[in-house]
């Protein structure tokens, strides 16, 4: 256990989500005598946050649950700029509608995890386009742009990085930092907010705020990272066969993403407990203590308790009662993704390599052909070897539906309407 004084930052600490901090000692003395205001800045370019974000999700829960007041900063006019953090590409701009389409069902996430309100810790959701969008942009660079080293700017890793792999990188991204530091600035002034936290690759631009709130200001506030989050095999957490691992339950069903958890990898099992639920520390050690099979337990405790966070207990338990059905019962599960298919489409015979696309267990054709070869494809959990073959009005059951899989673990249903 660690001996940090405040709360906050000795549970991050202990739960590993700590990666840098400004000023560790004077930031853990301030939490551990004062309520303070921190934030998170979450740009809108889908209708939904992923996985990817649930390391930050997480963190303002705690700042709330240990007594301080979390800010969750929503990007309106950042977003129409596009952060050059960790891409090769520069972003596709959305229009002022898609922003706020967006904007409005990313809000749903965090009413799952945070309590908005008017009360000394009750979080708030503010909206950078209030600042950004009015700033005149001459004044803007009189007044702030000569804080702001172009060398040193060019050393952060979210432009060096795309610089080094020769990407190109507009002035309308390099851009991006400058904004995120006035962010904080703004926020400083407006809220009294103290802390910037987000993931590692948020550095440069977190540093970029404090200091320019001690220049322009003469205020002090802090920044803290967390560090990248990588499975036990070196891949990017938050991928899966099938794509991003979303928390809108319109974008992934809440089985689906019960069982992207699930299918953890033995040597994540520990560190995914303390990032992403709030099971005791004690507790966890005892589950990491598990071997073989009996690791299992562990991960349908972790799927249960992060889905559980993020879609509620009833979807979470109906989650783990789809998969016990499916893996251990072989029966059907209702809960399972589904698409719709005509009664037509059965009576004429539809093409299981097309029924596959449809369902998106497979990208092309190929692929299909490929899988069914290998003896991965399933048509209601019978292996398929005729990748030629049609399905028919006979292959539906009572309630018209046909059960399609890929490999053990993915699996469709087509229900016919």
């Amino acid at each position: 256990m660690s001996n940090f004084k405040s709360q906050f930052i000795r549970l991050m600490s202990d739960r590993k989500f700590i990666h840098q901090i400004t000023d560790e000692n004077e930031l853990d003395a301030l939490m551990a005598r004062n309520r303070i205001t921190a934030y998170i800045g979450f740009d809108c370019t889908a209708d939904s946050l992923h996985v990817g974000s649930l390391v930050q999700i997480m963190m303002l829960r705690h700042l709330q649950k240990c007594g301080h007041r979390p800010i969750v900063l929503m990007g309106g006019g950042t977003t129409k700029v596009g952060d050059p953090s960790g891409k090769d590409d520069a972003r596709q701009l959305l229009n002022d509608e898609d922003i706020k389409t967006n904007k409005e069902s990313i809000r749903k996430i965090f009413e799952k995890y945070l309590i908005f309100g008017d009360g000394p810790t009750d979080a708030l959701m503010v909206d950078n386009d209030e600042w950004l969008s009015s700033l005149e942009y001459v004044k803007f660079l009189r007044e702030y742009g000569r804080h702001f080293s172009v060398n040193r700017m060019l050393s952060f890793d979210s432009v060096k990085l795309r610089l080094d792999r020769e990407q190109p990188l507009s002035f309308l991204e390099f851009n991006y930092m400058i904004l995120q530091a006035y962010d904080f600035l703004e926020l400083q002034r407006r809220h009294h907010c103290l802390l910037q936290m987000g993931g590692s690759d948020q550095w440069g631009n977190i540093i970029n705020g404090v200091e320019l709130a001690r220049r322009v200001d003469q205020k002090s506030i802090f920044g803290l990272t967390t560090p990248l989050v990588t499975t036990a095999s070196g891949e990017k957490m938050g991928k899966s066969a099938s794509g991003a691992i979303w928390l809108n339950a319109d974008r992934l069903s809440p089985y689906e993403f019960w069982q992207f958890w699930r299918n953890t990898e033995d040597g994540d099992v520990g560190k995914f407990l303390r990032l992403f639920t709030e099971i005791s520390l004690d507790e966890i050690k005892k589950l990491e203590l598990l071997e073989g099979s009996e690791l299992n337990d562990a991960k349908k405790i972790l799927a249960s308790e992060v889905t559980k966070l993020c879609h509620g207990c009833i979807a979470s338990e109906s989650a783990a009662n789809t998969a016990q059905k499916i893996f251990e019962e072989g029966l059907l599960g209702e809960d399972l993704p589904s698409i719709s298919i005509t009664s037509k489409e059965l009576e004429e015979g539809l093409w299981v390599l097309e029924a596959m696309r449809k369902a998106e267990l497979i990208k092309s054709n190929g692929e299909g052909r490929r899988l069914i070869s290998n003896g991965g494809a399933r048509l209601n959990n019978v292996v398929i070897t005729d990748p030629d073959l049609k399905i028919s009005i006979i292959d539906a059951n009572a309630d018209g539906i046909v059960k399609l899989s890929s490999g053990k673990k993915r699996h469709v249903l087509l229900r016919v309407n």
